[in-house]
């Protein structure tokens, strides 16, 4: 039987739960027909695995081809040498260049089809900027190689996903007050086009239902709890609307989570990042799953951090890595499609 291309899973910090998580998902996932592999250093992941008593043996490959042929005995592992050794839970900033080359090798196979989709573990931001990286996150380091690659502009978006709930942060990285400057017509409608766009090529919903958050308690109540509403929110919806897509709002945000309300939406729009993680990981906190929407390949990412107080212990829960291989898995066979 031919398998299928693999998917590529970057390190991660290497201080934190990345290499453990990778370990258990091989684990629960080395019958799968979508094999996996990881870029990081061989022999971190082989004193992990002996020190965590998981028996997860290592195979090293050359190619993402050859990950198929050893993923049902070993771990597939395409070198990325660490320049220290990691200590569990202490980061260490001489080992962010490693941590960087595992993310841009992904990409650059993902944008040449040599893999599947790819699939990154968790980073700790602060060790990777101390060390010169300017990028707030994964999101926008992807784009920027996606634009590279491409040689104009890629637009993306963040989104966090599981089986009850898709959200959409219009702003991210942002603090709560400059998240609430930047707002503007033109933020919420790019959002949601790549949003709209998304949920049909990704997740094969053909008449995507959008529903866009208020930003202040009960929706602005006609501008006397804030006029953001007004100015760009309901700007942005009737543009959106005008362009074919099906959206509402804005909707406040305090009724908008539970059960009977999320059944009339395939994925809500949020004005701030709490706003959209909050409910989420109240929904499905070991499930959720990061999906970077707008970019020439597939990436999916678990929907929490790097957990250095338990770096080490054993204690981490791969659930939201399978699931965010599992969910990388069945975005490319739709895209394949």
């Amino acid at each position: 039987m031919t398998l299928p291309p693999p998917l590529a899973v970057t390190m991660g910090e290497p201080a934190g739960i990345g290499g453990e998580l990778s370990l258990k998902a091989w684990l629960a996932k080395k019958h799968s027909d979508r094999p996996f592999f990881v870029l990081d250093d061989p022999g971190r992941l082989t004193r992990l695995a002996r020190d965590l008593g998981l028996a997860v043996p290592v195979c090293e490959i050359s190619r993402p081809a050859e990950a198929g042929q050893c993923f049902s005995t070993a771990l597939p592992v395409l070198p990325v040498p660490l320049r220290v050794p990691a200590i569990p839970g202490r980061p260490d900033p001489a080992n962010a260049p490693a941590t960087l080359e595992a993310i841009e090798r992904a990409a650059n196979l993902a944008l040449g089809g040599d893999v599947a989709g790819m699939v990154t573990n968790p980073i700790q931001k602060k060790t990777v900027q101390d060390a010169g990286f300017r990028h707030p996150g994964h999101t926008e380091f992807l784009a920027e190689l996606a634009s590279r690659a491409a040689g104009k502009p890629v637009d993306v978006a963040m989104m966090l996903a599981c089986p009850g709930l898709r959200v959409v942060p219009v702003t991210i990285h942002l603090s709560l007050a400059e998240a609430v400057r930047t707002l503007d017509t033109a933020g919420v409608v790019r959002i949601g086009r790549i949003a709209a766009s998304a949920l049909t090529s990704l997740f094969g919903i053909a008449r995507p239902r959008l529903v866009v958050a208020a930003l202040n308690p009960h929706a602005g109540e006609q501008g006397t709890m804030g006029d953001e509403e007004q100015r760009a929110i309901k700007p942005a919806i009737e543009i959106l609307h005008r362009e074919g897509i099906d959206v509402r709002g804005p909707a406040p945000a305090d009724t908008l989570f539970h059960p009977a309300a999320r059944a009339t939406y395939d994925a809500a729009l949020c004005m701030y990042h709490d706003q959209a993680l909050i409910p989420i990981k109240t929904i499905d906190f070991a499930g959720g799953v990061n999906v970077t929407l707008g970019l020439p390949f597939v990436r999916t990412s678990p929907d929490h951090g790097t957990a250095l107080d338990i770096a080490g212990t054993g204690r981490a829960d791969p659930a939201s890595l399978i699931a965010s291989l599992a969910m990388a898995d069945e975005m490319a066979r739709r895209r394949r499609t």
